[in-house]
């Protein structure tokens, strides 16, 4: 049976980057960048004021209450036609280029405006206060930002400053679901006996589109050799097929015999993990019936399939979509003692937060791989690996966030 790392491996030697395609900025959020951007021009891309006020030369600002004649007022949009010279002083706004003959801006605050002059309440200013020079945030020809960047809300301001109406980006993955078991009913549906609904779509539904691809639901497969097929075929024609259910050992476990009528080719099936132990992976080649696809068959119980797309489908997406795979945890200070029971390395649901600079984390109350409700206290898992002595409070751990905020400590 593989370990967690040598399935990794498996997996990236099979993760090919996918293609690349021109992208509507409007359209690209979360894409990765599959060229370098270069600054056409400088920005900015003139001396321009950082503030409402007025241009003046430092040097006559020399003591409190100075007076200077306004001998032009600009806009925002205009472009001063004036130079400043001693004694006098032009008014602008936040953005205008500063006129020449100045080397600092006096915010309004400071002065009293008295129409043909203003007073100055301040007995000195720098030369360059309020001023950002021309290329001072970037020059043209520089690379801003480089091939392999995910594309963020403060880039795509960029991209629009740069006038890249378009943008060569990664394409954005389609991922096929599939859930499959004669014991599930569409989650609008009251359960009979023996029945329970299928919450495994709507979960791995949302781990797709939070790691930046397109979901595609295929709903429900019984565990029916000819229907499942059928299913099976059309989620192959996506980048990605995942399963969850059907590939244990059980009577029904129809999934790996029917993956291989399709063509595709199993590369490993079972890992040495808790929860999660018989996920199944395999490729199917491009071919006549359609391009490649990487399969994932997860299993059943909605913990371990939620476990597994965090372990092993999210570093596959991420190498499709042109970044690196590796998904480093964290360090964390455990907060609780905690004892691993069995031989498997255990990724246990856990709640992480940051006090006072430290990450810490706890292990919420779990009794297992079908324990939704003790999982849906958890923002993260912390990985245990099998000893005789019980992990102490206050040692280190490895963690595994499954979202991140602005205040987490990166790797």
């Amino acid at each position: 049976m593989l370990s967690v790392t040598e399935a990794l491996a498996q997996i990236a030697r099979h993760s090919q980057p996918g293609r690349t395609e021109m992208t509507r900025l409007a359209d690209s959020l979360g894409l990765t960048l599959a060229a370098s951007i270069n600054a056409t021009a400088d920005s900015p891309p003139f001396d321009k004021s950082m503030m409402d006020g007025f241009a003046v030369r430092s040097a006559d600002i020399s003591a409190a209450e100075t007076v200077l004649s306004v001998v032009e007022r600009t806009v925002a949009g205009q472009v001063p036609q004036k130079t400043v010279g001693t004694g006098e002083a032009i008014q602008v706004m936040t953005g205008t280029a500063v006129p020449a003959g100045c080397d600092a801006v006096i915010p309004v605050e400071q002065l009293e405006d008295r129409g043909e002059t203003i007073s100055v309440a301040i007995s000195s200013i720098g030369a360059g206060r309020n001023i950002m020079r021309q290329g001072e945030s970037m020059q043209s020809g520089e690379t801003v930002l480089p091939a392999g960047r995910p594309i963020t809300p403060a880039q795509l301001a960029l991209l629009a400053e740069l006038g890249r109406y378009e943008v060569e980006a990664w394409r954005r993955p389609q991922i096929a679901v599939l859930a499959t078991g004669n014991e599930l009913v569409p989650v609008d549906r009251q359960p009979g006996p023996g029945q329970i609904r299928n919450s495994n779509e709507p979960m791995l539904t949302a781990q797709i589109q939070s790691a930046g691809a397109t979901p595609q639901p295929l709903g429900i497969a019984r565990d029916e050799h000819d229907e499942l097929k059928a299913k099976i075929e059309a989620g192959l024609q996506s980048d990605f097929l995942i399963l969850s259910g059907g590939v244990s050992a059980g009577v029904l476990d129809l999934v790996p015999q029917v993956l291989a009528e399709c063509g595709v080719e199993q590369v490993f099936h079972k890992v040495k993990l808790k929860p999660g132990k018989p996920i199944w992976f395999g490729v199917r080649p491009e071919s006549e019936q359609g391009g490649r696809c990487l399969v994932f068959g997860l299993p059943g119980n909605p913990v371990s399939s939620l476990v597994c797309f965090e372990l092993f489908v999210k570093p596959a997406l991420r190498l499709v979509q042109g970044l690196e795979n590796s998904i480093e945890p964290l360090q964390a200070e455990l907060t609780q003692a905690h004892l691993v029971k069995g031989d498997r390395p255990v990724y246990h649901p856990a709640r992480w937060r940051v006090e006072n600079g430290k990450l810490t984390a706890q292990p919420t109350r779990w009794v297992g791989s079908a324990d939704l409700r003790g999982t849906a206290e958890a923002n993260g898992m912390i990985h245990f690996s099998p000893r005789e002595a019980t992990y102490e409070c206050g040692e280190t751990v490895e963690l595994f966030p499954w979202f991140t905020t602005p205040d987490l400590p990166q790797p």
